[in-house]
């Protein structure tokens, strides 16, 4: 028997962002330690970004995570740093000791989601394919946004004879990063700012907000605003000081703003 409901059950965007996959993983232990946090990070309300294992300290385990809406705040990752050890420590992805790090991905972050390419839409990037577009990996420019499979970029890169706008496939694409701006550094106070005041709401340090006020949808773009023309126009002169003047004058009275 056919459900009557199915089909017709609207979606949550946050449910959405959360269970988006990612379009770049990790190989070798790195995905072992993936298959572990991914699903963790995302029953917490986080999603995964990227995990790295270096040398450092002996070995380091560097997981970024983030909320849906981009943004990160140290409670944060001291909560994940809770709930993620001891799993990590049943499941023992790593043959040897290793340091946790728990971090945000940062202001020049990477991208590794389509919707992290609809979102930061209007900011400079460096992108690294893993499969060649037209002979070159390397590309860097501004996002244009997201066209069915592929990543609309405005090249500030080109040579003599290129095209200066490129679309090129997400799946073929091995690395894409932010590049630092201060559009993009004042986008990211305003995100921390958002996030710290929703933090503090929720554990009772702040008044909550209004029920009419409107809170930022996090699968929106966070395209920089245009700046603003100088308004050119003159002032006008048919003011009331201006009448105010020209009555004192044909009273042959002294304007004090002329002096003597």
């Amino acid at each position: 028997m056919t459900d009557p409901t199915a089909g017709s059950v609207d979606t949550d965007p946050l449910t959405d962002l959360l269970a988006e996959p990612r379009l770049v993983v990790e190989p070798g232990a790195a995905a072992r330690v993936s298959a572990v946090a991914g699903p963790v990070l995302q029953g917490m309300g986080y999603r995964l970004v990227r995990i790295k294992i270096s040398g450092e300290f002996g070995c380091t385990v560097q997981i970024m995570a983030e909320r849906p809406d981009g943004s990160m705040q140290i409670e944060d990752c001291e909560a994940i740093s809770r709930a993620l050890s001891p799993v990590l420590d049943v499941a023992d992805p790593i043959e040897r000791a290793y340091r946790l790090e728990i971090s945000s991905p940062g202001i020049d972050r990477p991208l590794v989601r389509r919707s992290d390419f609809e979102r930061y839409a209007g900011h400079l990037v460096k992108i690294e394919m893993a499969v060649a577009h037209q002979g070159r990996k390397r590309f860097r420019g501004t996002l244009g946004g997201v066209d069915g499979g592929a990543v609309h970029l405005h090249r500030d890169d080109i040579r003599a004879g290129e095209a200066a706008d490129v679309m090129l496939v997400m799946e073929d694409i091995a690395d894409a990063r932010l590049v630092l701006t201060d559009e993009l550094i004042a986008e990211s106070m305003r995100r921390g700012k958002a996030a710290e005041r929703e933090l503090r709401q929720n554990l009772g340090l702040e008044p909550p907000p209004p029920p009419f006020a409107k809170k930022s949808d996090p699968s929106k773009s966070n395209k920089p605003k245009p700046k603003l023309k100088p308004n050119k126009k003159s002032a006008p002169k048919n003011t009331k000081e201006h009448r105010l003047a020209a009555e004192r004058a044909r009273r042959g009275e002294i304007d004090p703003t002329t002096g003597d």
